[in-house]
């Protein structure tokens, strides 16, 4: 076990926030006849979550030069918001769908303390990653990928889902406080992110595709804008009677008028991502770790216009949160089912072999692990 686990990276919190997303995502968009379903879906991320924590402190303990290389790599390091994303996002589905197995006090506890973890490690990653790529990493705009967003969205992750846990708190200067918050790191977030997006296009536009193992990571730039959509949707269901009027309506007004176009250019986004998917499956593109990019950001764009949908009225909203609903779960199905495969052949676990990640030389280390 403890040689098994010397590669495994902190990409592999991803395949735990795909899970909790099929089932935070069904649960917001009410999906008739399959709540238990969901509340299964939700139990087995959690399993994940605790299995992946256990594995990586037997990584940290008994590998620390791999977990230090890691950290050193450009193309490695960004996944530490994974980490983040994988506690808030399970955290979220405790109140959604976990109190039906553990009942609502112990819901929330347990998305109380999920919350406050993984808003700590996303915000410590969204400091200390970008600190390393501009101090120890050596990376050039040509080396730009999506992954290099990781970080910087997971404080969007905790806006989005913070607010479950506003009117678990007294009233008053505890609520508005914590609400508050949240509207801070959806801000923190959406800042950061408009930063680096013009990083990651122009790379598209002037280096040509990214390498075909590292074309599902065009999805990830779904999850800055579907989960600032969720965000503000969230923030415009709890805010009156949290904060003093006008700004409770205020928050009402943002929930349409910054969701509908950024929503707009999500399904652009979305159009551009599957092209360069169907080119790359037609060259040979074969299964690695990135396909879980398949699953969480696809989840906040369905959750996103499901969002929109409560505060418009429009039913083209419901229906598209539906039609995105059902590419999460054929995405979730496809990496899932890839991922045991690889498990299974031992492939995933393997060493990593060098793959080039760009028009720049990469290590070996850097090349294959992003991808595994």
């Amino acid at each position: 076990m403890v040689t098994a686990v010397r590669y495994l990276g902190p990409n592999w919190y991803a395949s735990v926030m795909g899970t909790a997303a099929l089932a935070t995502a069904g649960a917001a968009l009410g999906v008739g006849g399959i709540h238990e379903l969901l509340v299964g879906v939700w139990a087995l991320s959690l399993l994940q979550l605790l299995a992946l924590l256990a594995a990586r402190a037997l990584h940290w303990a008994h590998h620390p030069d791999q977990a230090r290389a890691h950290l050193l790599d450009p193309a490695m390091a960004p996944f530490y918001g994974c980490l983040s994303m994988a506690l808030l996002a399970v955290g979220g589905g405790t109140l959604a769908l976990g109190r039906d197995w553990i009942g609502e006090p112990a819901a929330v506890a347990l998305d109380a303390v999920l919350f406050a973890a993984g808003t700590a490690v996303g915000l410590a990653a969204a400091v200390a990653v970008p600190y390393l790529m501009a101090v120890r990493h050596r990376v050039e705009p040509g080396q730009a990928t999506p992954v290099w967003l990781l970080p910087l969205v997971a404080p969007m992750v905790a806006a989005a889902l913070g607010p479950r846990l506003v009117p678990h708190l007294p009233a008053g200067q505890p609520r508005e406080t914590l609400l508050l918050a949240c509207f801070a790191m959806f801000g923190l977030s959406l800042l950061a992110t408009l930063l680096m997006l013009p990083l990651v296009f122009a790379r598209l536009v002037t280096g040509g595709p990214l390498p075909l193992a590292l074309t599902p990571t065009l999805f990830l730039v779904l999850g800055p804008l579907g989960q600032s959509t969720t965000a503000v949707g969230a923030f415009a269901d709890v805010a009156p009677g949290v904060v003093p009027a006008p700004y409770d309506g205020g928050f009402g007004l943002l929930a349409v008028l910054y969701g509908v176009p950024v929503m707009g250019f999500a399904l652009l986004w979305l159009a551009l991502a599957v092209s360069y998917l169907v080119r790359a499956r037609r060259q040979g593109m074969r299964f690695t770790m990135t396909w879980w990019a398949f699953t969480f950001p696809v989840g906040t764009c369905a959750t996103g216009t499901a969002a929109l949908g409560r505060h418009t009225g429009l039913a083209v909203y419901d229906w598209l949160a539906v039609g995105l609903y059902c590419l999460l779960v054929v995405g979730w199905v496809a990496a899932a089912s890839g991922t045991v495969r690889g498990l299974l052949s031992g492939a995933l676990l393997a060493a990593p072999r060098a793959v080039p990640v760009g028009p720049l030389p990469v290590t070996g280390r850097t090349a294959s692990d992003a991808v595994r």
